[in-house]
């Protein structure tokens, strides 16, 4: 297994069956690591820390660029980050617009 997406799903159909109420980002995560684990079988994991986190930042760094409408400034602000490391997290996956080739995609 090598994303926690199969956990996510679980536990967002799940939670949309038996309650109205949004769970929060922290019991997401945790039902989503926890359900991870626990479909292992036993197989070893290395760099779980990692994944987890990259797992997470990729799409809150969508969601913050389409929020802030790719402003950088605004993004880093509302990140807690300085603009220079948000825009090395936007290049390392593959989401820094720059200047003039920027889009409204």
């Amino acid at each position: 297994m090598s994303t926690i997406e199969f956990a996510t799903a679980t536990h967002q159909s799940s939670t949309h069956a038996t309650t109205t109420s949004t769970p929060s980002l922290r019991d997401t995560v945790k039902l989503s690591v926890q359900n991870y684990l626990a479909h292992l079988d036993g197989q070893k994991v290395t760099d779980f820390y990692d994944m987890v986190l990259s797992e997470i930042e990729e799409p809150l760094l969508q969601s913050i660029m389409q929020y802030t409408g790719q402003n950088q400034s605004k993004a880093a602000v509302y990140l807690g980050l300085s603009r220079g490391t948000l825009r090395k997290k936007l290049e390392r996956y593959g989401m820094l617009i720059c200047g003039s080739s920027r889009t409204n995609d």
